[in-house]
């Protein structure tokens, strides 16, 4: 008798970290489920990309700062679900998707404010708490945060301070969820050379950002990607409402 095929759902997954993650996981074999907002012609690539080298995945559209939506996306992963894995539940969800925007404290308005609130926090609080039902007992929650959760950098103040609330919320994830045996720990990239928040920089300004890390570089998305992935199996199965920085030594 096969093997029941793991599945994950990735947040923000048409590029970037979250493209990576599903690239990385589908390479082990594990089902995805991803999920794009205004990228979609990036997101139907990964997925398409995915399927062609004999994995199993699927795009999906998902505001993530449209709480009202969550009702309808569950029902649509119940039925893929049905449809694609004969299955009631998936295993993994990895809340990636995510907004950032450079802009100092005196210049931030409530509404770049709750744009970044809704989509940071109140939309992975949410969205968790909708999918729950259908996360299988013994799965895994990850949570991308940031490295700007514990360094400070002029114009992240808002970003950071969410991320920084992400993290704490892991901890309430992990403890309200343990009689399901389902594991929530949070990865928090550092500098990596990705255009998230806006464009990666001019050249400088990366040499300089890169002189900070022990590593001697900027990292990649796929240096967050593969770790990622590789958390989602047994391997990790007594790491728990843990913060795991993968931001190749900066600042220490």
């Amino acid at each position: 008798m096969s093997q029941q095929q793991k599945i994950l759902l990735v947040t923000g997954g048409s590029r970037g970290i979250g493209r990576s993650i599903a690239l990385h996981a589908a390479q082990r074999g594990i089902g995805v489920i991803l999920t794009f907002n205004n990228q979609q012609k990036h997101g139907q690539a990964v997925a398409d990309e995915i399927n062609n080298n004999g994995g199993k995945a699927i795009a999906l559209h998902l505001d993530i700062a449209n709480t009202a939506s969550f009702d309808d996306f569950t029902i649509t992963v119940r039925d893929i679900l049905k449809e694609k894995w004969n299955r009631t539940s998936f295993d993994y969800l990895v809340n990636n998707g995510g907004i950032g925007q450079r802009v100092l404290i005196k210049d931030t308005t409530e509404s770049i404010f709750d744009q970044l609130v809704n989509v940071n926090f109140k939309g992975v609080f949410f969205l968790t708490q909708k999918l729950l039902p259908i996360i299988a007992d013994g799965g895994q929650i990850i949570n991308i945060s940031s490295g700007l959760a514990r360094f400070a950098f002029p114009g992240s103040a808002v970003y950071g301070a969410l991320k920084s609330g992400l993290e704490a919320l892991t901890r309430y994830f992990a403890k309200e969820f343990a009689a399901r045996r389902i594991r929530v720990n949070s990865v928090a990239p550092g500098a990596i050379d990705t255009e998230f928040g806006g464009g990666k920089g001019d050249e400088n300004q990366r040499q300089q950002m890169a002189a900070m890390i022990a590593a001697g570089r900027l990292g990649e998305a796929d240096d967050v990607g593969a770790f990622v992935a590789s958390l989602l199996s047994d391997d990790s199965r007594y790491l728990n409402a843990q913060r795991v920085e993968v931001g190749g030594g900066i600042f220490i």
